[in-house]
């Protein structure tokens, strides 16, 4: 054998103790901060400000890349109807500040696009 000692499931002790120290890690990291807010009264305002943010950078990292293609062209890419469903949700998310109204006008406008528009 060669790379290591082996284990049961077939990896390298390297390896399974790396996945075992990074699990821990992550665990330790996360009862952090429970065990923290759980502590005190009140999130302090430096803390609290940058949470804010925290949402909608996690759902622009998860909608972009579905939005954004890499067309041929840029034309291509314009009228993709998904980029174009996103704006009218954008909008309407912009001026209504309704989830439910954000969701109902961007589905409709991709159905829309896709099986009349687009058919």
């Amino acid at each position: 054998m060669t790379g290591g000692s082996a284990l049961p499931f077939g990896g390298s002790l390297g390896v399974w103790l790396a996945i075992v120290l990074i699990g821990l890690a992550t665990y330790g990291f996360r009862l952090s901060f429970i065990y923290l807010f759980g502590r005190i009264d009140e999130v302090p305002p430096r803390i609290k400000r940058p949470l804010r943010y925290v949402p909608p950078a996690v759902l622009a990292a998860l909608v972009l890349p579905d939005l954004v293609t890499i067309r041929p062209s840029v034309a291509a890419t314009l009228v993709d109807e998904r980029l174009i469903a996103g704006a009218v949700a954008g909008v309407i998310a912009w001026r209504t500040e309704n989830v439910m109204a954000t969701i109902g006008a961007g589905m409709a406008t991709l159905w829309l696009f896709r099986f009349v528009v687009f058919a």
